[in-house]
């Protein structure tokens, strides 16, 4: 990177970050065709390390009066920003990761109206009532970086999200479910119409109704149920809660905290996901990390600058995540926790009688830190002789995973991507506190 004039001495570093991105969105409300549209959008963060201090700003502005205002801005926010003792990294080897699909990339609005529509057959087969809003996005985004070290990154990606809500009203019995899909590929096994099966066994599933008695029993966690019990721990293991100890798990790095069988890894290096690439939003490469081992704690999400600020010995470990007008803070890239042996028919015998969590409401809210949650259902199932016995409303469930996740019955080695990005087993948990009325 050539530094411009207007920053030549006066930062010590200094490092840009554009993006472009071309969008197609075709949206489908009450199961017709509603809007499609193409959007384009670009812009450029920049970064200074000046005395010792960051500084960040950004723009969607271009030439060179924009490209004036963005150093003077920068150089304004380095005056008050957070004094940090951190290097932007030079050039380094990377894994090559593939996220671009010629063939998805191409995709046209025609193509996403048949294929939304294609979608919501498979879902009206499953249950005729049903309203189904959808909203199908390609995009394709470009993405460089360079920095006073030497580094210059850049990619370009194809994905493919998918935000479908379906709705089922009977008198005064409302079913809803909301689901989110992401790849970066059309080919492989995780597609678009297999998404929206597995939403149509969901209907099929909730067309009986069953009834609960409330209590401590077996809760067993679909692979989107398991949401509750991965975003807060997603929120312990970020270095950003960390590193002011907000964490419970901050310092205890080593120690046996959860069930021998709860593995955790976080891996931006797997090939089609959204949350890979070869390089995180800093330049620093992608790797497999462990998180958790066989229930002992080996690491935490770290960036750039939550790595300097944390001590001696520790290093980004590839998890700096921002946008134009947000700087970097740490977050996973493709998150999995490692299957078990047992299948899904050998977990509900195992579990004889329970509750089958698929769908959660307030997902994120509550003390998250503190590893607790208390969550409404919106989509829940009795387990009844090992059988799933039919829907069961008005249901919540209660506890915090720093105790809960010491204790699991069973993992499934059957999985699925949730919201493209988290690879998830069924998580069977031994005695839960379940609230009906």
């Amino acid at each position: 990177m050539i530094l411009p004039d207007q920053l030549a001495g006066r930062v010590d570093q200094a490092e840009t970050y554009s993006i472009r991105e071309e969008t197609t969105t075709v949206s489908f409300k009450a199961n017709e065709l509603r809007s499609a549209e193409v959007t384009e959008s670009s812009g450029t963060s920049l970064r200074v390390l000046a005395n010792g201090r960051l500084g960040f700003a950004g723009t969607t502005d271009a030439g060179p009066e924009a490209w004036a205002r963005l150093v003077e801005n920068a150089l304004a926010s380095a005056h008050y920003g957070d004094q940090v003792a951190l290097r932007f990294p030079g050039p380094q080897p990377a894994p090559a990761v593939q996220v671009y699909d010629t063939d998805l990339a191409h995709l046209t609005i025609t193509d996403l109206i048949e294929l939304g529509r294609e979608m919501i057959a498979v879902l009206c087969q499953a249950e005729p009532e049903i309203r189904v809003e959808l909203s199908l996005d390609r995009t394709v985004t470009h993405r460089e970086l360079s920095n006073t070290a030497g580094a210059q990154v850049g990619d370009e990606r194809s994905t493919l999200s998918v935000t479908i809500s379906v709705e089922r009203v009977r008198q005064d019995d409302i079913l809803s479910i909301f689901d989110y899909f992401s790849t970066t590929t059309l080919t492989g096994d995780d597609t678009p119409l297999r998404f929206a099966g597995d939403i149509a066994h969901r209907l099929v599933l909730a067309r009986r109704d069953a009834t609960l008695v409330g209590g401590l029993m077996p809760v067993l966690f679909s692979p989107r149920g398991a949401m509750a019990l991965l975003w807060p721990l997603g929120a312990g293991l970020n270095g950003k809660n960390v590193l002011p100890g907000a964490s419970p798990l901050a310092g205890r790095v080593g120690e046996k905290l959860f069930d021998e069988r709860l593995t955790v890894i976080d891996d931006g290096t797997l090939h089609g996901r959204p949350g890979s690439a070869s390089h995180d939003d800093e330049g620093i490469p992608h790797r497999r990390h462990v998180l958790i081992e066989s229930g002992i704690l080996r690491g935490f999400l770290y960036d750039l600058k939550t790595a300097a600020m944390s001590g001696q010995g520790v290093e980004s470990t590839g998890h700096g995540a921002r946008g134009i007008f947000s700087p970097p803070a740490p977050a996973p890239t493709n998150t999995l926790v490692q299957a078990g042996e047992s299948s899904l028919a050998t977990i509900l015998a195992q579990m004889g009688q329970g509750l089958l969590v698929e769908g959660i409401l307030g997902l994120g809210q509550g003390n998250v830190l503190s590893g607790a949650y208390s969550n409404p259902l919106s989509l829940a199932y009795v387990v009844e002789g090992g059988e799933v016995a039919g829907r069961v409303k008005d249901v919540s469930i209660a506890g915090n995973i720093y105790q809960d996740l010491q204790h699991i019955q069973a993992l499934s080695r059957d999985g699925a991507w949730v919201y493209g990005s988290a690879w998830l087993p069924y998580i069977l948990l031994p005695a839960l506190n379940v609230v009906t009325r």
